[in-house]
């Protein structure tokens, strides 16, 4: 069995758990009625505080920083992860957006986790999971997230068009992510506006941006593109915008850096920690 089925096994059995501890139906309810969670921090707003599509259309390229403690390929980056000061660190450094992740076993995050960055900073949250059933998405809003990310290779077509439906409804954006020309026609015949192209294969797990290369010639101009994974240097961004990439989605590069503010400038200016030019 791959990791990526291993996740999504486990993922069922979780959201499983989930809805015993707190039924579906009540969880529709909360979210109806705008009675968001206030359990895991002081202040949760009642509402996004930004648009995530917004973020990322800017002009120039637009830096999703990842809060990511751990990989299922590569183990942990940073035992002593502080996902509030991390985020905070991105922010002042000139992310546009912060994704958190909230699977636990693998990569463990978790739902606070998103709750305590969102509660800490002004830019719009990703919440970056395996999601596979509606109850994630009501989930995913309840506990203040602006975004969420979808798998095209996880997601049956029907299941990938009503989620990104049912995400707009609940006033997320979807970052729906694609790994090949099928998957990434599958996700614009599903209404897909913001592309994400992982550069990542989730069957070995190897990286290499030259798969955002090849696919982004396909991407619409109507649709805002996403380059995630494997880019840690000011050279790849450079390539990717090239090819007309709106945003990059980075975890470790930045999360294995002895200086985080200092590495997202070299992302996205060109300059190397201590304010050198590169």
């Amino acid at each position: 069995m791959t990791i990526l089925a291993k996740i999504v096994q486990e993922k069922r059995i979780e959201t499983a758990r989930s809805k015993e501890a707190l039924p579906e139906k009540l969880l529709k309810e909360r979210v109806i009625n705008r009675q968001y969670n206030t359990d895991l921090a002081d202040k949760l707003p009642a509402g996004p505080r930004g648009s995530f599509k917004k973020a990322l259309a800017a002009p120039g390229i637009s830096l999703i920083s990842e809060v990511k403690k751990a990989s299922p390929s590569k183990g942990i980056f940073k035992k002593d992860l502080n996902p509030v000061e991390t985020a905070l660190i991105y922010e002042r450094a000139g992310a546009a957006a912060v994704s958190v992740l909230t699977d636990t076993k693998f990569f463990q995050g978790s739902l606070q986790d998103m709750v305590a960055v969102k509660s800490a900073i002004a830019l719009p949250v990703l919440r970056k999971d395996f999601i596979i059933d509606a109850y994630q998405l009501y989930e995913a809003r309840y506990y203040g997230a602006d975004a969420v990310l979808l798998i095209a290779a996880i997601l049956d077509n029907a299941h990938l068009q009503n989620f990104i439906h049912l995400a707009h409804e609940l006033g997320l954006d979807a970052l729906v992510e694609v790994h090949s020309k099928g998957e990434l026609q599958v996700a614009l015949d599903c209404g897909a506006e913001i592309i994400g192209i992982n550069n990542r294969d989730l069957e070995t797990f190897k990286t290499s941006i030259a798969t955002t290369m090849e696919l982004a010639q396909y991407i619409p101009d109507s649709c805002i593109l996403v380059s995630e994974s494997g880019i840690s240097t000011y050279e790849d961004v450079k390539e990717l915008a090239s090819v007309g990439v709106d945003a990059i989605l980075v975890g470790e590069a930045l999360i294995t850096s002895p200086d985080i503010e200092g590495k997202v400038k070299e992302l996205l200016e060109g300059y190397a920690p201590g304010g050198y030019p590169l």
